[in-house]
């Protein structure tokens, strides 16, 4: 009886051993399937490139070439997915987010209050905004340095951004998902007769304007706001088919270290009470390699990184090397993003690497 069950115990182990080594042995395979397809289609989009490298193998090629079109295709789609429009049923926007500042949406002008850190970053995200835009102008008007400029503040808020780059003579359009800040705004800007034609609000997500304003805006500004979405990706993505080809994307956010973590959120909100608790979440923080990585796969080139430092105790914020906190970004929009698969002069080298995995390839290659 011992030695039936012993055997029986062995013999499942031997089985459990057996079903594991097939599932490697299945997932080994899969793999190596993938890395082959991925191969062919490399060489078949170089043929299109090179046809004459391949010239003793020209009809295998061309075979190969018109079997994949459908599969490159969506290989280019989903490498660069500015090309999509996205539809308005995706959304960016979290509603627990939309919560927390839809009870603080009475306190944006306060210059005193839970936003004051926001006032006071004005001192650099105004003239950061400024500078690099007229870098990309040949003249401007005194006083009006933005005239003719169309930008889209995104996450306004009660348009503390929003209303000094209108006063700078750019055409600014706010938008925001929680009415009562653009109720807010609205009201504000009615004080300024000057902002009436110059700046706009509209109570929306970004994703909800994109088929209506592609390719509309000199710059979109994304000030403290990529630490709330719910999906960076996707906004980013929005962010970039809204731009113009050559145009200039800002960004300031929080990075995501411990350091953050303990001066962002537990020092700020839970002791020293300077933004109220539970504004941030640390897990939405993103680092400036995170972004970078984000940004450029989206056909965006990235120009600057620099850190922002804020001292709570003069309520006054500063350039900075360490970006260890928050820091500020500029990316602008490839007027000519490459297709995926496309050789370009400098990648050589890494077409010979992947070539050299098909011994004929090779061959041809050192003719």
């Amino acid at each position: 009886m011992w030695g039936a069950r012993k055997l029986s115990s062995s013999g499942s182990r031997f089985l459990g051993v057996f079903k594991s080594g097939c599932r490697r042995t299945q997932a080994d395979c899969s793999r190596l399937t993938r890395s082959r397809v991925y191969l062919e289609n490399q060489l078949s989009w170089t043929l299109q490139i090179k046809p004459w490298v391949f010239s003793k193998y020209r009809i295998m090629w061309f075979k190969s070439y018109r079997m994949n079109f459908a599969c490159l295709n969506t290989m280019k789609n989903y490498r660069y997915p500015w090309t999509r429009l996205y539809s308005t049923s995706q959304t960016t926007v979290d509603s627990n987010e939309v919560k927390t500042f839809l009870t603080l949406a009475h306190k944006w002008w306060d210059e005193q209050g839970v936003y004051a850190p926001l006032h006071s970053m004005n001192d650099l995200r105004v003239p950061f905004i400024r500078d690099n835009l007229l870098k990309t102008v040949a003249n401007h008007q005194p006083g009006k340095p933005l005239s003719g400029m169309k930008i889209l503040d995104v996450g306004c808020g009660g348009g503390l951004l929003t209303e000094p780059l209108g006063r700078l003579g750019a055409s600014v359009i706010g938008i925001d998902p929680v009415d009562e800040n653009i109720k807010t705004a609205q009201h504000h800007k009615s004080f300024d007769p000057v902002l009436d034609k110059r700046v706009k609000y509209r109570a929306c997500s970004l994703e909800e304007i994109v088929e209506e304003t592609a390719e509309t805006f000199d710059a979109v500004i994304a000030s403290e706001v990529v630490e709330h979405v719910i999906d960076l990706e996707t906004f980013i993505q929005c962010c970039c088919q809204v731009l113009k080809p050559g145009g200039s994307l800002f960004i300031t956010t929080i990075n995501k270290t411990q350091l953050s973590y303990a001066l962002g959120i537990v020092f700020s909100e839970q002791i020293a009470g300077i933004v109220p608790k539970g504004t941030h979440t640390w897990e939405k923080f993103v680092s400036p390699e995170k972004l970078e990585s984000i940004l450029e796969s989206n056909g965006l080139s990235v120009q600057t990184v620099v850190g922002m430092i804020y001292n709570p105790f003069s309520g006054y914020w500063h350039w900075s090397e360490n970006t260890s906190l928050n820091y500020a970004a500029l990316a602008v929009k490839l007027e000519n993003p490459v297709p995926a698969g496309f050789v370009l002069k400098g990648e050589t080298e890494e077409l010979q690497a992947t070539a050299s995995t098909n011994p004929a390839v090779h061959d041809e290659l050192k003719k």
